[in-house]
């Protein structure tokens, strides 16, 4: 069978070294080369991806995974063999393997897309994996940060997790995850809502959040609730922080806030409300956490004086200490706002969000085709 390479870049590393330790043999290259070559990649690399494959002069057979992939596999088989469309764990080695055996037709290989006689056939939905039956990364490889959950119970419009991943919550067991955080000295956790291990996502299950602290060995530096995770503001609470001051390394917390407006948060879905968002604030603070606090400027329901909110919230939560990374909503393909047209940003907010960039308090983007 021909070798399966991975093409690494500095966005699908963490993907990489979780599906890398179930393909034996494989290796990871910075260009396209002959053989199976596989990607994982985001909306925002699409572009990028095709230009690369589109100008490759290798003998490949390429397949694409990831989450604009697995939203758009009909307008990716236009450069890709095969998709992965969702979780890869299963996927992708039964599908390398149907390659493998000469099976150019793999129709029995559920969660993938290929085209037939210019047609993409989308084949059957594959099952939610164990966590625990896979690794996070590869013992003695590339190392990631540890997934601890997947999935989301809530429908926040402009987001792809639960598309992907479902809304059932799914958690590494807290034994599974102290075997990989012993082998690292910074341990860092991937998961859309920390504070929710364990449970549904809907109610916080303390007990097991502890229990998963608990296992990992003392030798390590543990920071949770910190990126690439984030905390959904009405989770925080005084017995979570307790538990973060006992056994954690933070000193700060990322908290998804996304706006200021109570109506804008409802035409959203995020199920929470901005007083949510002030409350975590206040309890980060009187436990000596710094709140990084994520907002979204540009949503399609946003008018000015949502904006206006949105920058009253921010500049609230500066003065009480806090830290803004803020984003300029980007429609997703696979998401309820995927048609969604952005909102332009006011020339007020723009001026005072730019003033505190330059101060240091808020970091990201707030306007189309600007970072800071």
């Amino acid at each position: 069978m021909d070798r399966v390479s991975f093409r690494l870049d500095s966005k699908n590393r963490n993907s990489l070294a979780a599906l890398i330790p179930l393909v034996p043999g494989a290796q990871v290259v910075h260009k396209p080369v002959d053989g199976i070559m596989a990607y994982s990649f985001a909306t925002a690399q699409a572009d990028r991806v095709f230009d690369e494959i589109r100008n490759s002069s290798t003998d490949s057979i390429y397949i694409a995974g990831g989450p604009h992939p697995s939203a758009r596999p009909a307008e990716c088989l236009q450069y890709f063999d095969y998709v992965v469309i969702g979780e890869g764990e299963e996927t992708l080695p039964g599908l390398i393997r149907s390659i493998g055996s000469g099976d150019r037709d793999p129709a029995d290989v559920k969660g993938i897309a290929y085209q037939d006689v210019g047609r993409c056939v989308i084949t059957e939905k594959r099952p939610p994996v164990d966590l625990d039956r896979y690794p996070p990364f590869s013992v003695d490889g590339l190392k990631g940060y540890i997934e601890i959950s997947r999935g989301c119970p809530y429908g926040c419009g402009y987001c792809q997790t639960p598309r992907l991943f479902g809304h059932r919550m799914r958690h590494r067991s807290p034994e599974v995850v102290a075997g990989y955080a012993g082998m690292m000295r910074d341990v860092r956790f991937v998961s859309p809502n920390a504070f929710a291990y364990g449970s549904s996502g809907q109610v916080a299950e303390p007990g097991m959040v502890q229990a998963l602290l608990e296992a990992i060995p003392d030798r390590c530096r543990i920071f949770f609730g910190t990126f690439p995770s984030e905390v959904r503001p009405e989770f925080v609470t005084g017995e979570m922080l307790e538990l973060v001051k006992q056994y954690c390394h933070n000193s700060s917390l990322s908290l998804g806030a996304q706006s200021g407006s109570q109506s804008v948060l409802e035409g959203i879905g995020r199920g929470h409300t901005v007083e949510d968002v002030r409350c975590a604030v206040e309890l980060c603070r009187e436990y000596d956490l710094v709140p990084i606090v994520d907002v979204i400027f540009g949503l399609p329901v946003e008018t000015v004086a949502d904006q206006q909110e949105t920058l009253d919230l921010v500049e609230w939560i500066i003065e009480q200490g806090g830290r803004i990374h803020s984003h300029y909503f980007t429609p997703l393909p696979g998401t309820p706002l995927e048609d969604a047209v952005p909102s332009p940003v006011g020339r007020d907010v723009n001026r005072v969000m730019g003033q505190l960039a330059l101060d240091g308090k808020v970091t990201g983007v707030w306007e189309a085709g600007v970072r800071r």
